[in-house]
């Protein structure tokens, strides 16, 4: 009889960890944005130990959009809560204003690129300048894909297809963004110490 049972416990299946397909696809994402921006800020370090470096100050528009985008995120996690909380007004009204606040983002970060070029800060020239519109440049690109996610968000918030019971575009929406977020506040320091 023992034997039965030492038989039917080995024949069942081991339960497998599973994840959302998509939040995996997500995860995929983040981490390959992460290995493009460490081996970006590993040879502006190389470059930059090499001389023939041009030093700079930040223009402060920078600081400003620093203190936005880190808002715009207080409002996505403002619209999370409002989702789990099946806040519908609440939810489109924190959606539209991190969305608000991601294209000021953009705007105030196109804004210290002009004041960049009026200090003679050129994206050809010295690779300092470079390093910095590379960086920012490419943060801006993915922040813009993050604007597209938070746009389908919007739409789904609007047809109520975001609530507390399907709170998986919300999460996906959430945890971009805050990453997004947290990538510039690394750029940013980054830059502010190493330029």
């Amino acid at each position: 009889m023992e034997n039965i049972h030492q038989l039917t416990a080995q024949q069942e299946p081991e339960e497998t960890l599973s994840m959302d397909p998509k939040k995996f696809i997500l995860w995929l994402f983040i981490v390959s944005i992460i290995m493009l921006f460490a081996s970006q800020t590993s040879a502006y370090l190389v470059r930059r130990a090499e001389g023939n470096w041009l030093e700079y100050s930040m223009p402060q528009i920078f600081w400003y959009s620093t203190a936005v985008l880190v808002a715009s995120s207080i409002s996505m996690h403002w619209a999370y809560l409002s989702a789990k909380k099946d806040n519908f007004s609440s939810l489109r009204i924190a959606i539209s204003i991190t969305f608000v606040l991601g294209l000021a983002f953009l705007v105030m970060q196109y804004q210290g690129w002009k004041e960049l070029v009026d200090m003679k800060v050129f994206f050809v020239g010295n690779p300092s300048g470079s390093f910095f519109y590379v960086f920012t440049g490419l943060h801006g690109f993915h922040l813009i894909t993050g604007l597209i996610v938070l746009f389908y968000a919007l739409v789904s918030a609007l047809k109520l297809k975001v609530h507390a019971k399907n709170l998986r575009r919300i999460q996906i929406c959430a945890t971009y963004w805050h990453f997004l977020d947290i990538l510039w506040v690394y750029l940013f320091f980054f830059l502010l110490t190493f330029n």
